[in-house]
């Protein structure tokens, strides 16, 4: 027999947010955004093995850690996930979501595509939004105006954006980050985690 729903006792379960899409889209500028904006989620921190850049900050942009110390989480289980980037090692440190989550917030994080597929088959209940620049001409133009890639990276970092756009049905949204939209884009992947919040059968995340 099924059980008729209780509005007044709809209960809400806090979300799991994947933010993904192809190098150079702005996932990390999205998220720094809406930090600014003073969106009440808890922004994940990536652990990586990638050289820290001038204008990052260990601890707000990622965990920089060492090959050898990346070794010892995975010896650990210490991951959620992780995946070899571009020659370099991200991943998402699974203390950190379990912690989000027993405060009811809703846990965002930012991950490459390879990732996201990974979340989709240990947490199916995931929110997975994929992001995308208004057109390949135009991703190419911001990797190559970012700079911190020699040529032969560029070009491996354009062909996999290219095999990433054909990963889309893997995602439950997609959202355009024009040029020049940075806040609305921000205000759109706020909306999609409003309307779930909304929804009569609500995602449970279990970990």
């Amino acid at each position: 027999m099924t059980h008729p729903i209780d509005p007044y006792n709809h209960q809400d379960f806090p979300l799991l947010v994947v933010i993904s899409g192809p190098s150079g889209v702005g996932k990390d500028m999205t998220l720094t955004r809406m930090k600014e904006m003073g969106y009440p989620f808890h922004f994940v921190v990536t652990a990586t093995t990638r050289p820290q850049r001038p204008d990052e900050v260990d601890g707000v942009d990622y965990f920089f850690v060492s090959t050898a110390e990346f070794a010892e989480m995975i010896e650990q289980e210490e991951l959620l996930e992780y995946a070899v980037v571009y020659g370099d090692y991200k991943g998402i440190p699974k203390k950190q979501v379990r912690k989000a989550l027993a405060t009811d917030k809703d846990v965002i994080m930012r991950i490459d595509v390879q990732g996201a597929q990974t979340i989709r088959r240990l947490v199916p209940e995931a929110v997975l939004i994929y992001l995308s620049a208004e057109s390949e001409e135009a991703l190419v133009h911001r990797l190559r105006q970012r700079k911190t890639e020699p040529e032969d990276q560029l070009k491996m970092r354009i062909a996999t954006a290219r095999q990433e756009q054909k990963r889309l049905e893997l995602f439950d949204y997609v959202v355009i980050n024009a040029h020049g939209q940075l806040d609305e884009t921000c205000r759109r992947i706020a909306s999609i985690i409003t309307a779930e919040r909304c929804r009569v059968k609500q995602r449970e995340i279990n970990l």
